[in-house]
């Protein structure tokens, strides 16, 4: 499949999806903890799709690139500490924080084998061969 956008990328859509299913959950703490603990869980997993998107605007530049898909990862850790506390308070079952904290490790995973093979095997503009990062069509 040719890349032509972030949204192409699965660790896109894995993390998009993450996020939504997280801030849904997370309307149904109590009250007093939809804006504490509630409003850094949505924050940290909501910012693992838009680094990458903002990463994905910064592909050209291998250093760039690499610095935000950091942050993504960064933010997949923070995210998984949040189900950990949320687990910890009773706003979610065992059974929740054993699927997120997996599937957020599947991300994580996932994140880390992209950003070794963009530190690999990263392209610059000026390279004939940009179809790995679906820029082929990149005129300069």
């Amino acid at each position: 499949m040719k890349i032509k956008s972030y949204k192409d990328l699965e660790i896109y859509q894995l993390s998009f999806q993450l996020a939504t299913e997280l801030h849904d959950l997370s309307l149904k703490f109590p009250k007093f903890e939809v804006f504490e603990e509630g409003g850094q869980f949505r924050k940290s997993s909501k910012s693992i799709p838009a680094t990458i998107a903002e990463g994905w605007g910064r592909r050209y530049y291998k250093n760039e690139f690499i610095r935000f898909l950091i942050y993504a990862l960064a933010s997949c850790d923070e995210t998984v500490v949040h189900l950990d506390f949320v687990f910890g308070s009773q706003y979610i079952s065992e059974d929740q924080h054993s699927e997120y904290t997996e599937r957020y490790n599947v991300l994580g995973r996932k994140i880390n084998r992209y950003l070794q093979m963009v530190m690999r095997d990263h392209l610059k503009p000026q390279d004939k061969d940009r179809k790995k990062f679906g820029v082929e069509n990149y005129s300069e």
